[in-house]
């Protein structure tokens, strides 16, 4: 999201200046960084999980967790870095999209380990589908409606999801809303384009809390407490 490589007009990520190299070099050591850390880890967690659980249903959810935080890297990789300015726009509607995805990815493990009703699961599914669909066919979608979908869906669950949010260790909540917090406090540096390394410290913070939620996800996996009960 916002990308740093060009200046091409786009509301969604309208950018009021050029980058300097610094601020450039700093973002894509973080985004690369990141995309390692998820290449190693995600293989890690989906095999603990079937060692641990031996269900289908556990290790469905940690892969469709990890599909979506693999591809919502890359694509903020593509968008931010690429640097072919015929390809911005299409990238950066595939990078909010997946930001979507990504959210819905995320909240998948918890329901699918906990056993939780299908119906949230669908409802989760249906809203990132929704979401993804209007981002990628509306080329004009303004920033404030983009990030505030964004931060409406990820907090719908952990305010919302009673079942799902009831099931699960007071330590994977905690870690949750962690993560929600960081996510949320970091729109503000995504806003604020004229500040220097704000995209730096955009994406820092997705990082950070990608890895708490990882954690957290993790967590939930290797618990015994955490039994997926019949929906």
């Amino acid at each position: 999201m916002n990308s740093p490589s060009q200046t091409v007009s786009a509301p969604i990520t309208a950018s009021p200046r050029d980058y300097s190299a610094a601020e450039l070099t700093s973002d894509m050591i973080v985004h690369l960084a990141a995309l390692v850390l998820a290449l190693g880890a995600v293989p890690v967690l989906i095999t603990m999980t079937a060692v641990w659980r031996g269900d289908a249903a556990g290790v469905v959810g940690v892969t469709i967790y990890g599909v979506t935080l693999i591809a919502m890297l890359t694509a903020s990789l593509l968008y931010n870095h690429v640097g072919r300015p015929h390809l911005s726009d299409l990238f950066r509607r595939i990078d909010m999209s997946a930001i979507h995805l990504k959210i819905a990815g995320t909240y998948t493990p918890f329901a699918l380990l906990t056993g939780t009703s299908w119906g949230l699961l669908t409802a989760i599914w249906g809203a990132a589908a929704g979401a993804a669909a209007v981002t990628l066919i509306n080329r004009r979608l303004p920033t404030g409606v983009a990030v505030a979908m964004c931060l409406a869906s990820g907090w719908a669950v952990v305010i919302g999801g009673r079942d799902l949010m009831g099931a699960l260790p007071l330590s994977v909540t905690v870690l949750m809303v962690v993560g929600g917090v960081l996510y949320s406090a970091g729109t503000p540096f995504l806003l604020a384009s004229r500040l220097r390394f704000h995209n730096t410290i955009w994406h820092s913070m997705v990082v950070a809390a990608s890895i708490v939620f990882f954690v957290a996800v993790f967590l939930c996996a290797a618990m015994p407490g955490v039994v997926v009960a019949a929906n």
